[in-house]
């Protein structure tokens, strides 16, 4: 349960893990331009972030690369035009999805490689292909979390089993995704209480990734902090699929460690992230709130927002007669 010394003290354990490219990317088929990946990872370091997701590491035998921005493939030499040696304290993480990514010949070895953290991301359903693609990552030398999706739709069982499977390799942290931006505060607290019990169980961390679909990743992020969830996901202005994530500008404002310095990324986002929305749409909108109350995936209202519709009403219906 939480502890007030949670909300109130500095906590060391604390990482912000920065997914604006990552699950930004998912708005605009990460076509960023370089400078501004540049500018943000020169933010990033400014502001104190502990972790930077570049974006994904697909399989170039699924995805066009042609239809995508480079952020889709996160080739090594790609982020190393950004970074350089990296000589900071800013760790680089990349995004693994479990049956979408050709690791086994795609990841190299972590002394080859800039990229210091690989976040798996898996499905209830494909846990065994999960545990695989950490022990290979893992063995090359890098660290790696374990990103279970859809939570709200797992079973608390099933969830229970697949974070004992988990435990059992050398994963570093769980993280509790609210992919529909489904739960509310007062569940997180129960989740994360499941999430961290298995955690201490088999020396792990627990991490948070928050949707923003009933306006809730913030408060949901906090409440985990509360319960004592160390490893916090953010992006610039929420910047991420559909409704979007917890506000980086929120997270920084509320962490009491003086490590970390709000005025970069304001900014950031005044010199770059406004711009950006005069293009690029994402953020809580009513569309976000059928699916995030329903609990079903964004992808309805995504089309919804990309057609340009406005009969809410219809839509709305639309998603409760979907399976």
């Amino acid at each position: 349960m939480k502890e007030l010394e949670n909300l109130m003290g500095v906590r060391e354990g604390i990482r912000v893990v920065d997914a604006t490219l990552r699950d930004g990317g998912l708005c605009n088929d990460f076509y960023f331009t370089d400078e501004f990946v540049k500018r943000l990872y020169l933010t990033n370091i400014k502001a104190g972030v502990d972790y930077m997701e570049f974006g994904y590491k697909a399989s170039k035998e699924l995805f066009d690369v042609n239809k995508f921005g480079k952020w889709k493939f996160c080739n090594d030499e790609d982020i190393r035009e950004i970074i350089g040696n990296n000589e900071t304290d800013l760790k680089i993480a990349v995004m693994a999805d479990v049956g979408r990514c050709d690791y086994k010949k795609d990841i190299l070895p972590r002394s080859e490689s800039p990229v210091d953290l690989y976040r798996v991301a898996t499905y209830i359903n494909t846990i065994p292909q999960c545990i695989d693609m950490i022990n290979d990552i893992s063995k090359k030398g890098y660290e790696t979390t374990v990103n279970i999706m859809a939570i709200s739709q797992a079973q608390e069982n099933d969830l229970k089993v697949a974070l004992d499977m988990l435990g059992q390799t050398d994963v570093g942290c769980y993280y509790i995704v609210d992919s529909y931006g489904s739960i509310y505060p007062e569940q997180m607290t129960r989740i994360a209480d499941l999430y961290l019990e298995a955690a201490a169980k088999y020396g792990k961390k627990v991490g948070i990734h928050a949707h923003n679909n009933q306006q809730l990743a913030f408060a949901n992020t906090i409440e985990a902090v509360g319960c004592g969830v160390d490893y916090l996901d953010a992006t610039y202005s929420g910047m991420g699929r559909g409704a979007g994530n917890c506000y980086m500008e929120n997270l920084i404002s509320f962490l009491h460690n003086p490590k970390y310095n709000l005025f970069p990324i304001i900014q950031f986002v005044q010199d770059y992230i406004n711009p950006l929305k005069e293009t690029v749409k994402w953020g809580y909108d009513m569309q976000y709130l059928f699916t995030g109350i329903l609990n079903r995936h964004p992808k309805a209202a995504i089309d919804y927002t990309k057609a340009g519709r406005n009969d809410l009403t219809e839509l709305y219906n639309e998603i409760i007669l979907m399976d």
